[in-house]
């Protein structure tokens, strides 16, 4: 278990601020248990050294679920970091918790979701993914199952999720925003979906974008947006970037084994 801490400050003419409060966001997790517990012991080790306004905010970019192997785990550890008073949590949601409910809704419809990494999901509850052409019947077996076998709190964790939230002078979402639109009129889809016309926008933006969805060898620390996903359901690497006024650092962990082949 491995962890690093670059300092880094805004740059810009009018450098963006969170108003006082120490914020960290942490990227893509996609079941990477391993990664998470890492990361988190390092984000209370350097909140301890980084006192701000009230409580730490731990923003959560989405996609918790997925590809990784321990999706189960990964929300149960949010929750238990969301009942502790020394920390506040906001969890947002991902395209991949959007793609887990409409299965959970329409399993029929939305069968797509264990070719895009639900199946470790699946088995992460103890539930036996089907064959990717395994008909309704089988999509519909499977969802049975998962709804037997998710806890009522991890049901509700998801049904709960946010698409956004504002602190300061940053918006954290988990894939980016519509470029033109106002950030109260952005639509979900563009939240959970976007990539090129949010990646490709030079900005700025109505705040500076904190973002996940798209991974990257590296973190991509730019003026208008901050995009935190460095692929760890892939490299075991999970990244959170700690703002606090106008101050911005990264912290990495390792997980504790390598990725699946």
């Amino acid at each position: 278990m491995l962890s690093r801490l670059f300092g880094r400050s805004a740059r810009s003419k009018a450098p963006p601020s969170t108003g006082g409060r120490l914020v960290y966001a942490v990227g893509d997790v996609h079941g990477r248990l391993d990664a998470l517990q890492p990361l988190v012991a390092d984000i209370r080790a350097d909140a301890a050294r980084h006192r701000g306004q009230g409580p730490p905010l731990l923003v959560l970019l989405g996609d918790y679920v997925d590809r990784g192997p321990e999706s189960a785990g990964v929300i149960e550890l949010i929750l238990k970091l969301s009942a502790d008073p020394a920390l506040e949590v906001c969890a947002l949601m991902g395209n991949h918790e959007s793609a887990l409910l409409a299965f959970l809704d329409d399993p029929a419809g939305a069968a797509g979701w264990l070719d895009h990494g639900g199946g470790p999901t699946l088995a992460s509850y103890g539930v036996t993914p089907p064959p990717s052409r395994a008909g309704e019947q089988g999509w519909g077996e499977a969802r049975d199952a998962l709804v037997r076998a998710l806890p009522p709190a991890h049901l509700s964790f998801l049904r709960g999720l946010r698409l956004m939230t504002v602190v300061g002078d940053y918006a954290f979402v988990h894939a980016g925003v519509r470029p033109g639109a106002p950030l109260d009129r952005q639509a979900a889809q563009d939240l959970l979906w976007i990539r090129q016309p949010f990646l490709e926008a030079p900005g700025p933006f109505e705040k500076v974008i904190v973002h996940g969805h798209t991974p990257a060898e590296e973190p991509q620390i730019l003026p208008h947006r901050l995009g935190i996903d460095t692929g760890a359901f892939a490299t075991g690497v999970l990244t959170a970037v700690r703002l606090q006024g106008e101050a911005q650092g990264l912290l990495q962990a390792w997980a504790r084994r390598p990725a699946a082949a």
